[in-house]
């Protein structure tokens, strides 16, 4: 524990210093839960490990005559242990075993409604797998695994199968439209809860377990406080549809440590409420840490957005891996959600095989990008709207020791008229790529100590930029 304290407090220094910039990323330690040393079994209260007969009542007894001793540990021994959602009470660990497979239900009537927060908003759910609203001192560990099921929630995009594979899922029932597959009971398309959903939580720690086959997001601690992932494996399908690995959203104080991610959507993801909501809201993903981790597959390996309204700040990602991922790097918003994301650092990064661009900021996520950058409604003489709340922001980040070697492209920034992306320091990196940088509407965007090394075309292309500084250029012989 006092490493691991020691090591974060290391974290408050100035980074960048080759750099010249004077961005300080600021991370206080992050508290860990405080469980008693009270131990029960799932098998004391009847559950059978057999795969067939339902625990949902037997973890809900545990749970109570834990929380009757003030809380404790509740063994979950090999097995493959059916269940519907298990609900948290404070001050209580999960502890799993190799071998131990806690399998959730697809039966929908055992979940459920709720109100959550998905996707930034508001809505009525079905109850997650893996729940607790308003607990403190709440951890998950060992090295079981936990099965959402997914496959009986999630709708399915012909486009991500084979064709023998489309033939095979459409012959085992469900419904098709438009080519996408859905569930025999389309609704649970809509309703799909997440596997995990900590909501308003404090001291939360996630260790060693595998979080697997999600309905919909994998992981997702929102509004919590004191966020402990350490040593995790989370894993989607590649074909899951909204199958995320980690949301982090809302959250003060989190270190997500030695974690693998091989996954169907974005890795992960930095989150804080969509529009109106989350500006009201008004809670930023802030002082977090993401070291050791490595990315398999997703659509981008570390991403801000697209929902990010309460803002975002002092975060850094560092010593992580990216192989085969659609984009490495993702900045993501668009006009109407408001926030701003500050503070942001990135060093030693590694990335291979990237699918489209190693580092890229769209902030037309979902809407029409302008100048230059048009479809064929749009164009540059379009009116550029005021600066309100709704515009959203992003400064102050920070790269240093980032090689990326194979991606179509190696940078790409799409900013707003009316709010460019200002102050990016990218130093000491190096891209090796089909492409070069394409950058438009930014401004103070340092490349000075960077490499990028192209197969084709130029270096850099920029449009409407402000003090760029440029590197040299060096095509692929």
């Amino acid at each position: 524990m006092k490493k691991i304290i020691f090591s974060i407090l290391l974290l408050a220094l100035p980074l960048m210093a080759s750099a010249g910039t004077k961005g300080e990323f600021n991370m206080p330690a992050v508290a860990r839960p405080a469980i008693p040393a009270n131990i029960v079994k799932l098998t004391d209260f009847g559950a059978k490990g057999d795969g067939t007969e339902l625990c949902t009542e037997a973890f809900a007894k545990a749970m109570k005559a834990l929380t009757a001793k003030g809380g404790g540990i509740l063994e979950v021994p090999a097995g493959i242990w059916l269940t519907g959602p298990i609900q948290f009470e404070n001050n209580i660990e999960l502890r799993t075993s190799t071998g131990t497979l806690v399998l959730f239900t697809d039966d929908i009537d055992a979940y459920p409604e709720v109100e959550t927060l998905y996707e930034g908003n508001t809505m009525k759910r079905r109850m997650s797998p893996l729940y607790a609203y308003g607990k403190e001192n709440i951890a998950i560990t060992g090295h079981g695994t936990f099965d959402g099921n997914g496959q009986a929630w999630r709708p399915i995009k012909k486009s991500k199968l084979t064709e023998s594979q489309w033939k095979k899922l459409v012959a085992g029932g469900g419904s098709v439209e438009k080519n996408i597959w859905y569930p025999e009971l389309k609704v649970r398309a809509t309703i799909r809860p997440t596997l995990l959903d900590f909501m308003y939580c404090k001291k939360v720690l996630l260790q060693d377990a595998t979080f697997s086959n999600s309905p919909a997001w994998n992981v997702h601690p929102c509004v919590c406080e004191d966020v402990t992932i350490e040593r995790v494996n989370i894993k989607n399908p590649w074909f899951a549809q909204n199958g995320d690995g980690l949301d982090l959203e809302s959250c003060t104080r989190a270190q997500i440590l030695d974690t693998t991610f091989d996954v169907g959507d974005d890795a992960i993801c930095i989150k804080s409420g969509k529009d109106a909501e989350g500006r009201k809201l008004g809670k930023p993903c802030q002082q977090v840490i993401i070291s050791g981790c490595t990315v398999l597959h997703g659509h981008g390996g570390f991403v801000i957005g697209s929902e990010m309204s309460g803002g975002a700040n002092d975060i850094r990602i560092t010593n992580c891996v990216f192989n085969g991922t659609d984009t490495g790097i993702r900045f993501k918003s668009t006009r109407g959600r408001g926030g701003l994301v500050r503070n942001i650092f990135l060093d030693n990064i590694r990335m291979l095989n990237i699918a489209s661009d190693a580092f890229t900021f769209s902030l037309y996520y979902a809407n029409k990008p302008v100048g230059g950058k048009a479809d064929k409604n749009t164009s540059a003489e379009d009116a550029i709207p005021p600066v309100t709340e709704e515009t959203p922001c992003f400064k102050d980040i920070y790269l240093d020791n980032i090689i990326c070697h194979g991606a179509e492209r190696a940078i790409y920034f799409n900013g707003l008229p009316e709010m460019p992306i200002q102050n990016v320091v990218i130093a000491n990196s190096l891209f090796v790529t089909k492409k070069g940088a394409d950058i438009n509407y930014a401004e103070d965007i340092d490349l000075s100590t960077t490499t990028i090394k192209v197969e084709t075309g130029e270096t850099i292309v920029e449009a409407h930029t402000k003090e760029l500084k440029r590197p040299t250029p060096l095509p692929i012989p």
